[in-house]
């Protein structure tokens, strides 16, 4: 088994809005549709399917998907799941309720200490950057990508 990177990918986002309503968004088949993917589909419960599909996504109009496993599904709480395969990494989001709104924690770890394991973080680091601030836009604001 290769060695992983040490360091997980962690990201923290306020989004003024009820935590159920943020939980939703980012753990229910709905809500990721609604401001960030085209058709997926969530069982939700351990050991279920997640499968995340884009449609003419962004600048470069990717269709994509994404078959992921779900590890946890607790709302309003936590949300986990597994990511990639070969080797799958682990992405854990935590809902924690302010004053202000919901504090979204996003921590993802288990990549490979190998150039293609370099390469997916580094893409998934910024990406969990972008996806949090859209998701943060859509539910302050109603705006999407879209």
């Amino acid at each position: 088994m290769a060695e992983k990177i040490a360091a997980p990918i962690t990201h923290k986002t306020l989004i003024r809005a009820p935590r159920e309503a943020v939980f939703d968004a980012l753990a229910t088949a709905a809500g990721f549709d609604r401001w960030f993917t085209t058709g997926t589909t969530l069982e939700e419960r351990p050991g279920g399917e997640m499968v995340l599909r884009w449609v003419d996504w962004g600048a470069e109009r990717v269709t994509t998907e994404s078959n992921c496993r779900v590890v946890a599904h607790e709302r309003p709480d936590r949300f986990s799941y597994s990511w990639w395969t070969d080797p799958s990494t682990t992405v854990n989001l935590e809902f924690s309720s302010t004053d202000e709104g919901t504090l979204v924690t996003v921590r993802e770890e288990g990549y490979e200490n190998s150039p293609t394991g370099w390469e997916r973080c580094l893409d998934c680091a910024t990406g969990w950057g972008e996806a949090l601030t859209l998701v943060k836009f859509y539910l302050e604001h109603g705006v999407t990508y879209r």
